[in-house]
């Protein structure tokens, strides 16, 4: 892909963000505030999401191997 190409993509996209929500109707200043709360949650969420998700992950195949009980290597499902 070149570059204005790409550009325009990201442009689009920019667009769609606006339209979806209706931040073009903001004010600048009141767009500023939008985006920078919209952002931090963002960032909040993928933060969350990067540290307490591998931990219960863990914990829930910790869970169900107690339940199940081990597998054996070389046990044949049927």
């Amino acid at each position: 892909m070149d570059v204005k190409r790409v550009k325009d993509y990201l442009y689009w996209l920019y667009y769609q963000y606006q339209l979806v929500t209706c931040s073009y109707v903001l004010e600048p200043w009141e767009q500023s505030m939008f985006h920078t709360i919209t952002v931090t949650v963002l960032a909040m969420v993928v933060y969350t999401a990067y540290v307490f998700v591998p931990i219960h992950v863990r914990l829930a195949l910790e869970f169900f191997s107690q339940i199940f009980g081990p597998q054996a290597e070389g046990a044949v499902l049927n």
